[in-house]
């Protein structure tokens, strides 16, 4: 199992049980507005932020290498509830922007909730994908609708306008300016009234995540925001681009 080497530790500590012990400690009921830190406790949110994207990276690909090895592995639902709770139930067509070497949500919608959609899943990584596309081909019916594709998604324009319904992934941008300008980016060419679904973070969860507010996405209509108060981490923001 992947490991860190923290500085001025004499052990090395799983990378497993580190995000853990990180992840029970922000998900720790709080009110902190992050707004209101300092630059150097900003500064360290951040690294933990990298840190986080990082080994979640890490700990993805070695499971993923045992999921290959078994046939239909997958029987969870994340955020379907909110998507149809907003009249998202059946799109011909979804994407998903960072979906690394398991992406979770496009195989269990596609496979237990929008059964004729076809999914396209983003990664700027070739070894991610590779690795995803292999666990789909245990499943036959599924590899009909699912593909993969690397590309940064800033590369990606017209295609944009294929999708009814796209996902953003926590970690697809890093920090604030960065996740805005993928924001825009997909903002301008996504189709009139389809909707995109943005991960998020609240309170302490923040220092795992990057946080995505309303103001963040000018042009969009904010349909609904979901705050976790359990131990799910990633806050859900849904919005539609409005039909001109």
């Amino acid at each position: 199992m992947a490991s860190l080497q923290i500085s001025n530790w004499e052990t090395q500590i799983p990378a497993e049980l580190l995000i853990a012990r990180l992840v029970n400690l922000c998900t720790l009921p709080c009110d902190i507005d992050i707004m209101d830190l300092s630059q150097e406790v900003q500064t360290i949110r951040q690294s933990l932020i990298d840190l986080c994207s990082h080994t979640e990276g890490l700990l993805e690909l070695e499971f993923s290498t045992f999921l290959v090895k078994v046939s239909q592995p997958l029987n969870t639902n994340l955020e379907h509830k909110i998507l149809v709770d907003n009249g998202v139930v059946h799109p011909n067509k979804g994407a998903f922007v960072g979906s690394g070497p398991m992406p979770l949500t496009s195989f269990i919608l596609a496979t237990y909730h929008m059964k004729s959609t076809h999914f396209d899943n983003f990664d700027i990584d070739e070894k991610a994908n590779d690795v995803a596309q292999k666990i789909v081909f245990t499943d036959v019916e599924l590899s009909k609708r699912m593909k993969f594709e690397t590309n940064d998604i800033m590369k990606v324009r017209e295609k944009l306008a294929e999708y009814e319904c796209i996902f953003l992934a926590a970690l697809v941008g890093m920090n604030k300016e960065n996740k805005v300008k993928i924001l825009q980016h997909i903002r301008k060419y996504m189709k009139d009234g389809s909707v995109l679904l943005v991960r998020s973070a609240k309170g302490a969860r923040a220092f795992l995540y990057p946080v995505v507010e309303e103001h963040d996405l000018p042009g969009f209509e904010l349909l609904t925001i979901f705050h976790p108060n359990n131990e799910v981490i990633n806050s859900v923001v849904l919005v539609r681009k409005p039909i001109f």
